[in-house]
């Protein structure tokens, strides 16, 4: 959990917005490696705050699927947060240092962005807006304005609407795997 206020995003889209799926997933589609042998989605959070569940909600959705191959860090069941991101993140890239990680986590930001998804180039800086030291993950950062900052941030992610994070993983998850299954059909085709 983080702030949106301190970054300059690339790309921002409101989750509910007509088309959203298919137009997140032509963003993925042009910035994510999915030809890598080494891609992995940290989404990064906690089920225990509603405003904090949209990483491991997201992360449950991708890992359930069968036609999404990459490795998912981050679940409802095994949640990626502030006790065991730096292990993981670390265990990741000492296995594999030519990962390309692609981080996933809920932030706060002013009322009037409430439930846009931001995408930067570049990591993000988890738990930043609690307070909290850890360190940055991700080559790519997506993130969803769940909640309003500035004031009082735990208390404001315990109240955020649980219908908000779920509804907003589900458009990012949707959209990564219909980006996967895009880059699977025209790499068949070129191979035809």
């Amino acid at each position: 959990m983080h702030s949106a206020q301190s970054i300059d995003y690339d790309y921002r889209l409101h989750f509910n917005e007509t088309g959203a799926v298919w137009k997140l997933s032509s963003y993925f589609l042009q910035h994510i490696p999915f030809e890598r042998e080494s891609l992995s989605f940290f989404c990064i959070g906690t089920d225990r705050s509603t405003g904090d569940a949209l990483g491991p909600l997201t992360g449950s959705l991708l890992a359930e699927s069968k036609l999404f191959p990459f490795s998912v860090v981050g679940t409802l069941e095994k949640p990626l947060h502030a006790l065991n991101l730096r292990q993981q993140l670390d265990e990741k890239i000492s296995s594999d240092p030519s990962t390309y990680i692609v981080a996933i986590d809920a932030c706060l930001g002013r009322s009037d962005s409430i439930g846009h998804l931001l995408f930067h180039n570049g990591p993000l800086y988890p738990g930043k807006a609690v307070g909290k030291d850890l360190p940055p993950v991700g080559d790519l950062s997506i993130k969803g304005v769940v909640n309003i900052a500035g004031f009082m941030e735990q208390a404001v992610l315990q109240s955020t609407r649980l219908h908000l994070s779920f509804e907003m993983s589900r458009v990012i998850s949707r959209a990564l795997q219909l980006a996967y299954g895009r880059f699977r059909t025209k790499n068949e085709q070129l191979s035809q």
